[in-house]
């Protein structure tokens, strides 16, 4: 089994595995282990639990990192026993029983929440439908990525993973944080998480704080950054 924990990389609401795009090659340079698995964006727990499941399978010491939404799933898959650390990128650190929408409630909108597309999706089993959240396409760019390239942006805007509305209300199980040494970057110019929100979530996880000038997606205007805070948690967990 080996000492050198595997980086298990979780996007957030509206978006996918590729908002790493720019972090993972550093990392397979430095011969780190990497997964980066696709989450369902359905419910916290059903999305926390899919998580655990890829983490279980890896062999030896997991870092689990989280963007975004990602940081409430890793907050709640953090449990497995594998998990030696946890790195919160621009993200939501909940207490167990606490939900985003709870989390969120403490402090100012961001100009995210004018910016919501509300659509129905069908539910397997189910007459009603479930309601998926993402993110005006025109306003996209100016609320997750002000200082990331506008090609990339545009493209990202259109392929936006959504998240089911029922995710914002759910609590969390439990919070994986309160007996794991923990990462923070603080996202100070990010439109779609207040920063305070990231700041406060950070402070009662007693997390190493971080701040970069940055939009929403860090991990695609500071890779640089974000793969050095990724460097020092695995040298810290690292035995």
């Amino acid at each position: 089994m080996s000492n050198t924990p595997t980086v298990v990389l979780v996007h957030g609401a509206f978006a996918d595995a590729s908002s790493f795009a720019r972090v993972v090659p550093e990392l397979l340079a430095d011969g780190t282990q990497v997964l980066v698995p696709a989450v369902p964006n359905r419910s916290l727990a059903g999305d926390a639990a899919y998580v655990a499941s890829v983490v279980r399978q890896i062999e030896g010491p997991v870092l689990l990192v989280g963007h975004s939404y990602g940081g409430a799933v890793i907050t709640v898959a953090g449990r497995e026993d594998n998990v030696v650390g946890l790195v919160y990128l621009a993200a939501y650190v909940l207490d167990e029983g606490e939900s985003l929408g709870a989390l969120q409630s403490r402090f100012p909108d961001s100009p995210l929440a004018g910016a919501l597309v509300y659509t129905p999706f069908p539910v397997e089993g189910s007459d009603e439908p479930g309601t998926d959240v993402s993110v005006d396409i025109s306003r996209f760019p100016e609320i997750f990525a002000a200082d990331v390239d506008t090609v990339l942006t545009r493209a990202l805007a259109v392929s936006q993973r959504p998240l089911a509305g029922a995710a914002f209300g759910e609590p969390a199980s439990t919070a994986a944080w309160k007996d794991r040494p923990v990462w923070g970057i603080v996202a100070s110019s990010d439109q779609a998480i207040n920063p305070d929100v990231q700041r406060f979530g950070y402070a009662r996880a007693q997390a190493k704080v971080t701040e970069v000038v940055s939009s929403h997606l860090v991990m695609h205007a500071h890779p640089a950054e974000v793969v050095r805070v990724i460097r020092e948690a695995l040298a810290s967990v690292t035995v």
